[in-house]
């Protein structure tokens, strides 16, 4: 998890427009040398003896979600899945394109990842509370609904360091999910904790669902995208090859995977 909340200006969208994704692509640099220490690196920074390979994790990539819409994003190890979720919540800007979205954005990517490990859940309840733009007032009134779907109990007293990556993982959702967004971008975190956990998660999605919350989601299950989406689309090394109905698209992917 990177952000919970980003607010942008609603008027450059159309009115039933969420999500508008137009030419985005995102490039890496990567190293082509190996570089034995830092002091190294920077000599050949300075020298600019560095020499890179381009690497495009996006490319050319439009597609719309509409106030409401559940997209399933589909796609092999390495097509590009996360980087577009992580574009399209703001953490990493596109190196070409445009990406626009309209209201309160929940992106659930890396739960639990900015915790600080020496301190109690209930301290990274108020640390990890405040780096996703909720404030003290806000968490004191929720604390109690968190630490209680969380079902961490006594251990919200004892620090993270000594958590198994459940345990984080079922604090950091409880935190993120405690707004109630207009866009939930979700990336495999359907997967986390136990089965009993899974099913609790799945169940409060649900409930966003119900109030019409517009959907980015990511998952290595088809079924669970067949069952939780109404559109999908599928990337392959970065570019977009199949969007529409979900279940139109789930025989494209079948047809890719199987």
């Amino acid at each position: 998890m990177w952000q919970a909340v980003i607010i942008v200006q609603e008027a450059v969208l159309k009115e039933n427009v969420a999500i508008s994704v137009k030419e985005a692509g995102m490039r890496f640099n990567l190293n082509q040398e190996h570089v034995d220490n830092l002091k190294e690196y920077f000599i050949k920074i300075l020298k600019r003896d560095l020499k890179y390979n381009e690497f495009w994790a996006l490319k050319d990539v439009s597609f719309e979600v509409k106030k409401g819409e559940r997209l399933g994003v589909l796609g092999l190890n390495g097509s590009g899945k996360s980087t577009l979720l992580k574009v399209v919540s703001g953490v990493l800007k596109p190196s070409t394109g445009k990406v626009q979205t309209r209201g309160v954005v929940a992106p659930l990517l890396e739960l639990g990842a900015g915790f600080s490990p020496q301190y109690t859940g209930r301290e990274n309840i108020y640390l990890y509370g405040a780096v996703l733009g909720y404030n003290k007032s806000f968490l004191d009134d929720k604390f109690d609904e968190i630490v209680d779907f969380s079902g961490l109990g006594e251990f919200i007293e004892v620090p993270v360091k000594n958590y198994s990556s459940g345990m984080k993982s079922r604090l950091g959702f409880s935190i993120a999910t405690i707004v109630e967004p207009d866009i939930l971008i979700l990336d495999e975190v359907l997967s986390v904790g136990d089965k009993k956990f899974r099913s609790k998660c799945e169940k409060k999605i649900m409930s966003m669902f119900d109030r019409g919350v517009t959907v980015l989601f990511v998952s290595h299950s088809l079924e669970q995208v067949q069952r939780l989406c109404d559109k999908a689309i599928i990337l392959d090394s970065g570019r977009l090859v199949a969007h529409g109905p979900v279940e139109k698209v789930a025989r494209v992917y079948k047809s890719m995977t199987g």
